[in-house]
């Protein structure tokens, strides 16, 4: 933080008053998150949001509002995330069928990324520490340092990568909020699409294609694990090559 001069400080704005400013937006956060983790245990909603069965006849008792209910859904996942997004994915199908599914996931998940990259970029550190680990945070703080497109559409389209966290990550870098929505939504819309069309499977009682997709699926993801850290390698090359034709080095604010 810039320290300013006691030329230009503001009559009243002593050492104590930038401290306290300083401070402000950490507290307040502090303040709402647990407030928000305490209305959220004590209703139950925890162990309402991980039981499958509940949500679907939550969202079926919605009637014509059961849309909004699942947008919502996808919207919680993202941004507090108490239930995997896979599951969620695969209940859209399960409930719109592959085309509507497909749409209402889309929807609910750019409104809860875009909700966790701007409550990251508001709040700053302090939130976003309370979301991702710090092993999290530095495998991908060369993505703080990185306005490309192209490397993190290849984070948000691989499996296995925390998608979730990242929308928090990139809310401390210097990607706009434009150019972050049009690449998570497009990012996701592969994986959403799969996830969707597994539940639609399970809709219509056609097993094995949801096991021959499972298997597939199964299959990237544990390519994406084993070989993680060689892809990691390879995104973080792609992040100092984008830097040397912008004349920067690694490590260095583009």
């Amino acid at each position: 933080m810039f320290r300013v001069s006691s030329s230009h400080r503001q009559p009243g704005a002593g050492p104590l008053q930038e401290k306290l400013k300083f401070l402000v937006k950490p507290l307040v956060f502090l303040f709402a998150f647990l407030a928000l983790s305490f209305s959220l245990y004590h209703l139950g909603l925890f162990h309402f949001f991980m039981n499958r069965e509940r949500l679907v006849v939550w969202i079926h008792s919605l009637g014509a509002w059961g849309f909004v209910g699942f947008i919502l859904l996808q919207v919680v996942q993202v941004v507090a995330a108490p239930i995997p997004g896979e599951a969620t994915g695969v209940l859209g199908g399960y409930l719109y069928g592959p085309v509507v599914g497909v749409v209402l996931s889309t929807v609910g998940l750019t409104l809860g990324s875009f909700l966790a990259f701007s409550l990251s970029r508001f709040f700053g550190r302090p939130l976003t520490d309370k979301f991702v680990d710090a092993k999290t945070m530095e495998r991908f703080d060369y993505l703080l340092h990185h306005k490309g497109g192209f490397l993190i559409f290849l984070l948000f389209l691989i499996p296995g990568f925390p998608k979730d966290y990242l929308c928090y990550i990139l809310g401390l870098g210097h990607l706009t909020t434009l150019d972050f929505l049009a690449i998570a939504t497009t990012g996701r819309l592969l994986g959403t699409a799969l996830l969707t069309l597994g539940g639609t499977f399970l809709r219509n009682h056609q097993y094995y294609r949801f096991f021959l997709l499972s298997g597939a699926a199964l299959v990237v993801v544990f390519l994406t694990i084993a070989y993680r850290d060689r892809l990691e390698s390879f995104l973080k090359s792609l992040h100092e090559r984008y830097l040397r034709k912008k004349g920067k080095r690694p490590g260095t604010p583009v």
